[in-house]
């Protein structure tokens, strides 16, 4: 060993002392030649370090791509694209630079010691790269498989990478100072406390990723509402410090990933799930307008497709029990009546019982609601059997559109605040002459 050091150094030492002769020869100051010297062997070393990263990177992305070609594996494919060759052919220019710095500093030996330090600290980085591009490939490779496509890889990446930057940091401590890695990790111990506040960020939002992921609680592709940060959309990445949604509107979000179990937030993933999406809406009638049914009016109800059944069926009942009490019926308000208000919400369930729209194994039901100074809500409690937003818009319109337009069949107005053309009775002709003959304008 002692014997190859020594050629080393007479080799570099003939090949510093021969182009610094040559310098000489061409007039050049000697102290002036030195630092030529320098200048001028670097620049070699710089070409070549260039011309065989060059040759060495294309070589193994012409071996890679024939090895993807050949056996068609996504992984080798996934290397190309994580740039694995161009960090792999690192290694040649490395070890030529290693080997040539005491060739081209012969003359500077205090330079030769940092320098070396400086590669092997550019070597653990150059490692990290070359162990990252594998890991990385790994990683896409999973997201193609369908139990990892919503889970976030970004995340386990970064916690990798964190992991790695540790032992990097441990070996280049341990290169720069020639201590042991038990100083370093003292040395942490000390400066625990500033590291904590200066990382505090990375830290929640690594203890909030695996609580996500653990308790499944957020999956990429997920639609989540948090309307403290006005995010309204997909999900489409979560890292340890942020989760990126992008919004209906084509805007993007992003949250600190620890809100996610700080802050309360709404994940719609059940419903897309479930296969049906709620429909929860109310008609407000008036109140003035409901009123009983007289036996004389029921044939025209009758002609209502989808309630004929049940005014026969329930007007026996009705007949019955108003006999079996003695009702007077010369008085509406006696016994038992049909209300047009009832008729209305029979028809509104057989309508929504008979919609192809609607989901028949979820919740189905029609229902009042407490009075207000509006009227009377009558709420819709339904479920779409679609979740696509365009489809569930358009069942929601195409039911109310219907019911809406049948409220006047059964002799029922729907609330609405007057506005001024109520208020002065004026109404909208055929043509464009407008008349009110209580104002007595045109």
């Amino acid at each position: 060993m002692d014997n190859l050091e020594s050629s080393l150094e007479k080799s570099s030492n003939f090949i510093s002392e021969f182009t610094y002769h040559k310098l000489i020869d061409l007039g050049i100051n000697k102290e002036v030649a030195t630092y030529v010297n320098v200048f001028v062997l670097l620049a070699i070393l710089v070409f070549l370090v260039y011309a065989v990263q060059h040759v060495v990177r294309k070589a193994l992305k012409i071996a890679f791509t024939k090895i993807y070609n050949s056996t068609q594996l996504r992984f080798f494919d996934y290397l190309l694209k994580n740039r694995f060759p161009h960090f792999l052919a690192l290694i040649a220019p490395f070890s030529l630079v290693k080997n040539s710095i005491p060739v081209v500093f012969n003359d500077f030996p205090h330079l030769i010691n940092p320098l070396d330090i400086a590669m092997e600290v550019y070597m653990v980085f150059m490692i990290i790269s070359i162990v990252m591009a594998i890991i990385r490939s790994g990683a896409d490779v999973l997201r193609e498989k369908p139990e990892f496509s919503a889970k976030p890889m970004e995340s386990y990446l970064q916690v990798i990478r964190m992991v790695f930057f540790l032992f990097g940091a441990v070996a280049i401590f341990s290169s720069i100072t020639g201590q042991s890695p038990t100083a370093f990790f003292a040395a942490m111990g000390a400066a625990s406390a500033i590291l904590l506040l200066m990382f505090k960020d990375t830290i929640m939002g690594f203890v909030a990723s695996i609580q996500v992921t653990t308790n499944d609680m957020v999956r990429i592709g997920d639609w989540i509402t948090m309307p403290k940060y006005g995010a309204d959309g997909d999900v489409e990445e979560i890292n340890l410090t942020t989760v990126k949604v992008r919004n209906f509107d084509k805007t993007i979000t992003t949250i600190p990933t620890y809100t996610l179990i700080s802050d309360s937030f709404q994940n719609w993933r059940g419903m897309q799930e479930s296969g049906g999406r709620r429909i929860k809406r109310a008609i407000i009638i008036k109140q003035g307008s409901i009123r009983f049914v007289g036996d004389e009016e029921l044939p025209r109800f009758q002609k209502i497709q989808g309630i004929r059944d049940y005014i026969d069926e329930r007007g026996e009942v009705i007949k019955k029990h108003n006999e079996k009490i003695g009702a007077d019926r010369t008085v509406a308000l006696n016994g038992r009546n049909f209300t047009n208000f009832g008729l209305y919400r029979k028809y509104i369930d057989w309508y929504l019982n008979n919609h192809p729209g609607l989901h028949k194994g979820m919740t189905l039901m029609v229902r009042q609601l407490a009075p207000t100074e509006n009227g009377l809500p009558l709420e819709l409690y339904a479920f779409t059997n679609t979740t696509k937003w365009a489809e569930y818009e358009y069942i929601m319109a195409d039911i109310f559109d219907h019911l809406i337009a049948a409220v006047p069949y059964f002799g029922l107005q729907i609330f609405e605040r007057t506005s001024g053309n109520d208020a002065f009775g004026i109404k909208f002709a055929n043509g464009p002459e407008v008349k009110n003959e209580k104002l007595g304008i045109k």
